[in-house]
């Protein structure tokens, strides 16, 4: 019997992640953080990308709350 694999869309994105995801470099993407225009959030000591903010960003809407 084979396993079932379910594949369920990310709820955040580590910035390796967020910039493979986006096409954008390291530095871009930091770059956006610190212009408020991407919003991220900490969890631990690792910095997350919440996946509605990355998509905001790319379609060119302001970064939700």
């Amino acid at each position: 019997m084979h396993a079932i694999k379910y594949d369920t869309p990310k709820l955040g994105y580590s910035i390796r992640e967020a910039c493979q995801a986006s096409s954008l470099g390291k530095t871009t993407i930091y770059n956006h953080i610190a212009a408020g225009r991407l919003r991220v959030t900490r969890v631990g000591g690792r910095t997350i990308v919440p996946a509605e903010n990355l998509h905001a960003l790319i379609k060119g809407e302001a970064a939700p709350c």
